[in-house]
């Protein structure tokens, strides 16, 4: 399949299970929001070193938010509900509970659900106080600008990570540009993150090592200094590979994300130095959610 000189390689991307959760951070204004969500979601690329992949999904009005505040929704994925957790109390605990007037409360509603603030209140020092309204349990935890308000629990659900596209391209000024096409396209979707630096990816990884401590290493197949190696599958006027790696709540949430990337990537064509979209196969040893490229380029 070639759609506007760009070849849309026969293959899928391979996924892998995940549990998610989301959150809604809160401040005076956005400004201080987003200050907390992108602290807290620093170092949080990829499970391999990280534990946790996490980012900003969006921003959201004042009509929005349960307090009627400027806000910023931040989804968490890990492979496990306990690193999760863990990750969220460490996170929150660290860089939202510290920024100057935040309060953070569930994004998601369901019967599953993981601590939020249950185990951040005993920062207060016993002077913290709770509140029921409704079936929701608040804290406050009184801090030197006033009172750290945090939900007691967050709901957590299945989810998706890795959904991946690999763009060929005959340099990098190319292959950035058809990513950033693709990032911002796909950045305007709910349910989704990009979590990589930027949303790119050039440390494209593969299952496996000649180093047996390391469970990934480089993709050497995509790497264009090592042509000629064996198993490197670039054609001579390939010089940049660059990846986008999706995680999302569903499997519909993934599709409509890699749909619009490969839209916005093929909607600039061979004409900007796009030679080619494939897909992350690894011969099923990575994960069972397999994203096939032509049928999502036909839905």
């Amino acid at each position: 399949m070639i759609i506007n000189g760009v070849l849309i390689d026969d293959t899928f991307s391979e996924a892998f299970s995940m549990r998610a959760t989301r959150i809604v951070i809160t401040a005076i204004n956005y400004k201080w929001a987003r200050h907390a969500a992108e602290t807290m979601t620093g170092f949080a690329t990829s499970v391999i070193g990280c534990r946790v992949e996490a980012g900003i999904e969006r921003a959201m009005g004042n009509h929005e938010t349960p307090d009627g505040r400027p806000g910023i929704s931040v989804l968490l994925f890990s492979t496990d509900r306990k690193t999760l957790q863990k990750q969220l109390e460490t996170r929150v605990g660290q860089c939202v509970l510290t920024c100057p007037t935040t309060a953070v409360f569930a994004g998601m509603d369901s019967e599953d659900t993981i601590a939020l603030g249950k185990n951040l209140r005993y920062f207060g020092d016993g002077y913290q106080s709770s509140k029921l309204i409704g079936d929701k349990r608040f804290w406050r935890v009184p801090v030197m600008d006033g009172e750290f308000v945090c939900e007691e629990s967050t709901g957590i659900t299945s989810a998706i990570g890795g959904g991946n596209l690999l763009v060929f391209a005959r340099n990098i000024s190319q292959a950035l540009l058809a990513c950033e096409a693709a990032i911002d396209s796909m950045s305007m979707l709910p349910n989704i993150i990009l979590p990589f630096p930027g949303g790119g990816v050039r440390s494209g990884s593969k299952v496996g090592s000649k180093y047996p401590e390391l469970s990934a290493s480089t993709n050497h197949y995509y790497c264009p200094t090592l042509k000629g190696q064996p198993g490197n599958v670039l054609d001579k006027n390939i010089e940049a590979v660059m990846e986008i790696v999706i995680d999302g709540l569903s499997t519909k949430d993934v599709r409509l994300a890699m749909k619009r990337g490969i839209d916005a990537i093929c909607d600039l064509g061979k004409s900007q130095g796009i030679e080619k979209i494939t897909g992350g196969n690894y011969g099923g040893k990575l994960g069972q959610h397999h994203f096939h490229l032509r049928e999502i380029v036909n839905d």
